[in-house]
């Protein structure tokens, strides 16, 4: 085994900058900011993205064309050329053979460290040429200093924040942070080393360590701190369940009609429910029933009925004289929630005096005020909107349970303001929603504060999807398609990939394929366009005509909307597939199926001018056509893509794992989910202090 790195290399002092004006902070600590540098700890847990060799000098005569190498030459010849460029041309000569430098961009003083007879350290990377070796913009320093003992850090920088610079702050910052082992004693895996010695060796490893065990995280250094990033995030997730069972929501049992509504609400619907549904169902009401706030996440396939099993818990909740919102995160889905709810509940709850109330940014004043003050009087027992509900001028009478669709799309601040809304001293239950499957590793981790229900049965009369692959120059197939789905009374989704760097691209390529479409069909098709810039009650009008079948294509630019319902819809046609994500290919897959009819999703793709695919998305196409089934969709969406894409965690706040890999790091998360409940019961002051040493405050994202 290697052994640890020996004291880290010196580095000449860099000059101070002076604070921004009205800032207090130099360009250098705002630089450190922005990568998340505030704490000590924060700088020894910023490891390296790669490590240059600078401990050994070689003779040029035995490098290869690609190595990079360090030598120590004179220089013989130096000249600024013109042709074809400006360039600075040296030549060094190292006693074993010659090689030629080039500089694009360099400056006097460069010149004047080459000059004719100076000897030089040179590192870069050799190329043979026509001319012989040669190296292009290398690193250049006086000869003869000392080696260093350790391979130098290379760390992922911003603009304004040289590669010097920050070794300095971060060597200093290492330097300085508390590193007194956190985990009691005999428990850190088998193998592994403590986290002073793995943080100095990762920062500063000797030169004989296997780089191939740095790069795939597997030396035992790494291996520690994979583990002591899974136990903090085990702990703050214990933590955070622990801590909302200390808290009280309200109990939702039933009132005196014994739940009337629920019942009602049974006899009303036109389908009866699937043996999963029930079963949720059940767990959601053992919930409700309890005075420990609900945090369950309900999860289902597309398709799968998740909107009936929240209308049953809203149901409970209105029974037990409570108030239930719904949030989605955009207002066509919302309508869509809307509109099924208002269907099944509306007529049951006018006799009760109550209604479904319906809050979005895009409603004129006096509907607004309506709804707001049918929420605050209690006479709205369902909210249903978008971010509208958790304005500060709604305010709910007595609010129990908070559903949010699609939780991940929201923030972590507007999850926790939809619970706010319950009041001080009352916490509500929580039931969010997700249509995309969370494999067993996320279930394990991400979520483990979490109960998790599935629903994993579809409703009867759910037809199989045939999925195609289809290369673009097919293009005049699949109109051909379109027309037979269109002579059978059947309805079409077209969808265009959306790139918001290129929005207006996009939007012109959608409205030319809505025309062309449009021309080739015939005068007697509707074909109709949404997009995002359309406004929204154009959209809504847009979508309104689809379902009524006034429409029978729909091109898009936009995601048709994770519940959009049009039973009749039976093809989809997605342009440029492989531009998609698995799971969002998935989702828009599930728009069609949703009646009797056999259906189809016809995957539209362009290869390259090699006539081939990127890699990952080769994968995407591969598991579509392969499998429907949306747990290995999503199983094979973490491999590709990563928890973090996986989870939107960008916009949930959700600390990330920085170290550790879910595929291939199981062991060590079944050791750190052993390990949290005991350090929690018999090491509280060793568990405090390793969840703020990795995750700080964002620990307090986990509340969400």
């Amino acid at each position: 085994m290697p052994a640890a790195a020996k004291s880290p290399p010196t580095e000449k002092p860099v000059p101070a900058q002076a604070p921004a004006p009205g800032t207090g902070l130099s360009a250098v600590q705002r630089a450190l900011r922005k990568l998340g540098l505030l704490r000590d700890i924060d700088f020894a847990l910023y490891l390296p993205m790669r490590y240059e060799d600078e401990t050994r000098i070689v003779r040029l005569a035995d490098t290869r064309d690609g190595d990079m190498a360090q030598i120590e030459a004179v220089v013989t010849e130096c000249e600024v050329v013109y042709r074809p460029r400006r360039q600075l041309i040296v030549t060094v000569d190292d006693g074993s053979d010659t090689c030629q430098l080039r500089f694009f961009n360099f400056y006097p003083s460069q010149q004047k460290q080459l000059a004719v007879g100076a000897r030089v350290r040179i590192r870069g990377e050799v190329r043979g040429g026509f001319v012989g070796r040669q190296m292009m913009h290398p690193a250049v320093k006086a000869a003869g200093t000392a080696l260093p003992e350790a391979l130098t850090p290379v760390y992922s920088t911003i603009a304004g924040l040289a590669q010097p610079v920050l070794r300095r702050e971060v060597r200093s910052g290492l330097a300085r942070a508390e590193l007194d082992e956190t985990l009691p004693p005999g428990a850190a895996p088998h193998g592994t080393w403590d986290l002073r010695r793995s943080l100095n060796f990762l920062h500063y490893p000797t030169p004989d360590v296997a780089i191939a065990m740095l790069e795939d995280h597997s030396h035992p250094a790494w291996q520690r701190l994979k583990a002591d990033e899974l136990l903090a995030q085990q702990l703050s997730q214990l933590q955070a369940r622990r801590e909302r069972a200390a808290q009280r929501a309200p109990v939702l049992e039933m009132d005196a009609s014994g739940g009337r509504l629920h019942k009602d609400l049974l006899a009303a619907l036109p389908f009866s429910l699937t043996g999963a549904q029930q079963r949720v169902g059940e767990e959601i009401t053992r919930d409700l029933a309890r005075e420990i706030p609900m945090h369950r996440l309900l999860q289902g396939d597309v398709g799968s009925g998740k909107t009936v099993v929240a209308a049953l818990a809203a149901a409970r909740c209105i029974d037990a004289g409570f108030q239930c919102a719904l949030m989605a995160p955009t207002e066509i889905l919302a309508a869509q929630h809307f509109g099924k709810l208002v269907n099944w509940l509306d007529p049951l709850l006018a006799e009760r005096g109550l209604r479904v109330a319906w809050l979005t940014g895009s409603q004129k004043k006096k509907e607004r005020d309506t709804m707001t003050a049918a929420v605050e009087s209690g006479e709205a027992a369902l909210v249903v909107g978008t971010h509208a509900v958790i304005s500060e001028k709604v305010r709910f009478r007595n609010l129990a349970l908070a559903v949010i669709d699609e939780q991940h799309r929201f923030g972590v601040a507007q999850r926790l303001a939809l619970r706010g809304k319950a009041g001080d001293d009352v916490e509500p239950h929580l039931l969010m929603m997700s249509a995309t499957p969370i494999p067993r590793t996320l279930a394990m981790s991400y979520y483990a504060d979490l109960d998790v229900s599935t629903l994993d049965e579809l409703p009867p009369g759910r037809t199989p999807i045939v999925t195609k692959l289809v290369a673009d120059h097919r293009r005049d197939e699949v109109v051909d398609r379109i027309r037979a789905q269109l002579e059978q009374g059947r309805q079409v989704y077209w969808v265009c990939p959306l790139i918001e760097e290129s929005e207006a691209v996009d939007l012109r390529n959608a409205t030319e394929t809505r025309d062309e479409l449009a021309e080739a069909l015939g005068e007697q098709v509707g074909v109709g366009l949404l997009h995002s810039r359309m406004p929204t009650a154009e959209k809504q009008a847009v979508m309104e005509a689809f379902t009524a079948n006034r429409l029978q294509v729909l091109v898009s630019t936009t995601v048709i909307e994770v519940g959009v319902d049009v039973p009749n819809a039976s093809l989809m046609v997605i342009e440029h597939a492989e531009r998609f994500g698995l799971s969002q290919l998935h989702q828009l897959r599930g728009r069609v199926g949703r009646g009797a009819a056999a259906s189809a999703c016809v995957l539209l793709y362009s290869p390259n001018e090699g006539g081939r695919v990127g890699e990952a998305a080769r994968a995407r196409l591969k598991a579509m056509a392969e499998t429907s089934d949306g747990f290995e969709i999503a199983r094979r969406d973490l491999e590709i893509r990563g928890p973090g894409e996986f989870l939107g965690a960008r916009q949930s706040g959700a600390p990330l794992l920085r170290f550790a890999d879910l595929t291939n790091d199981t062991l060590l998360l079944d050791w750190a989910r052993e390990l949290a409940p005991q350090m929690l019961d018999r090491h509280p002051d060793l568990a405090a202090r390793h969840v703020d040493r990795w995750l700080g405050s964002k620990a307090e994202y986990l509340k969400a």
